[in-house]
C-alpha cells in the first residue's frame, strides 16, 4: 500500500510539474514586465528542479511518470491563447498563472489527503510543489 501510494502521490506530480513548466513556456514570450519574467522563470527553474528529484523516485520505482490530463491540458491551452489574443498583458498573464496555480494547489492537497500511505519523502515533495505554486501566487499578485 505504502509503495502504491507514493507511485500514485509521484505520478500526480509529475504531471503538474509538467503543467506548470508548460504553463510558464506558453507564457513567457508575451510577458512586458522584467519582473514578472524573472519571477516566472525563477519558478519555472524550482519546478524542474522538483522535476529531477522526481523522476529519480519514479524510476527507482520502475515508473514512467504520468502526463497531465489532455483534456485539462487543451483547455488551459484554449483560454490561455484565446485570453492573450485578446489582450496579452501582464495582468493577463499574472491571471492565467494565478488561476493555474490555485487549481494546482487544489489538485496537490487533494492528492495528498488520498495517497495517505505515501512515503514521507513523496509527501515532502508534494508539500514543496504546493508551496512553491502558492509563493508564486503571492508574488505576481502585484501584476493583476
Amino acid at each position: 500500500m505504502i509503495e502504491q501510494d507514493t507511485i500514485r502521490l509521484l505520478r500526480e506530480c509529475d504531471a503538474g510539474i509538467k503543467m506548470g513548466v508548460e504553463s510558464i513556456d506558453e507564457v513567457l514570450e508575451y510577458v512586458g514586465s522584467e519582473g514578472l519574467s524573472e519571477k516566472l522563470s525563477k519558478c519555472k527553474a524550482e519546478h524542474e528542479k522538483l522535476n529531477g528529484e522526481v523522476q529519480k523516485l519514479l524510476d527507482k520505482y520502475h515508473d514512467e511518470g504520468k502526463d497531465p490530463n489532455p483534456i485539462a491540458k487543451g483547455m488551459s491551452w484554449m483560454k490561455t491563447n484565446v485570453k492573450l489574443s485578446l489582450k496579452a498583458s501582464d495582468h493577463t498573464i499574472a491571471d492565467l498563472i494565478t488561476d493555474g496555480c490555485n487549481m494546482g494547489v487544489k489538485s496537490l492537497n487533494k492528492y495528498l489527503n488520498e495517497y495517505k500511505a505515501a512515503d514521507e519523502v513523496s509527501k515532502d515533495i508534494t508539500k514543496r510543489l504546493i508551496n512553491l505554486e502558492e509563493k508564486l501566487a503571492i508574488d505576481i499578485r502585484e501584476y493583476l
